[in-house]
């Protein structure tokens, strides 16, 4: 009885050795090829905007792109759609928009958008947390 269990033994060990030995594998890195795709979102959001669809998501996604690249005329212009929609947003959004207005040359329609941000203190309190934290 112990020879035949020293023998069973003996079989898993030589099966388990050849299943967990370590076998050479070799890459050919010649044929690996990796390619990325590159898609322009604010291009394709414009044409959704274009072709009538209205959100305010997509608004505000425009106009923060536009902004950020500096390209305030179009900034100003989706903000303008955006603020026609809702003016229930988040105090970036007026301060982004009066900056692009006062870019392009409406500092009145600016001023009024400021004071429109000024009336709501609760808005304006948020503000100046989110900006004494990014400091």
């Amino acid at each position: 009885m112990k020879k035949q269990i020293k023998f069973y033994i003996l079989i898993i060990s030589i099966f388990s050795f050849n299943t967990y030995s370590q076998k050479k594998i070799i890459a050919n890195t010649k044929i690996i090829k990796v390619e990325y795709v590159y898609v322009n979102v604010i291009k394709t959001y414009e044409r959704v905007a274009q072709k009538g669809y209205k959100s305010i998501d997509l608004f505000q996604k425009l106009g923060n792109s536009y902004y950020s690249n500096n390209e305030l005329e179009k900034a100003a212009k989706y903000y303008g759609e955006l603020f026609i929609m809702t003016s229930d947003l988040e105090p970036e959004y007026y301060y982004h928009y009066a900056q692009s207005l006062n870019f392009i040359g409406q500092n009145d329609k600016a001023n009024e958008i400021l004071d429109k941000l000024c009336q709501k203190p609760e808005m304006m309190l948020e503000y100046n947390k989110k900006m004494k934290v990014n400091q």
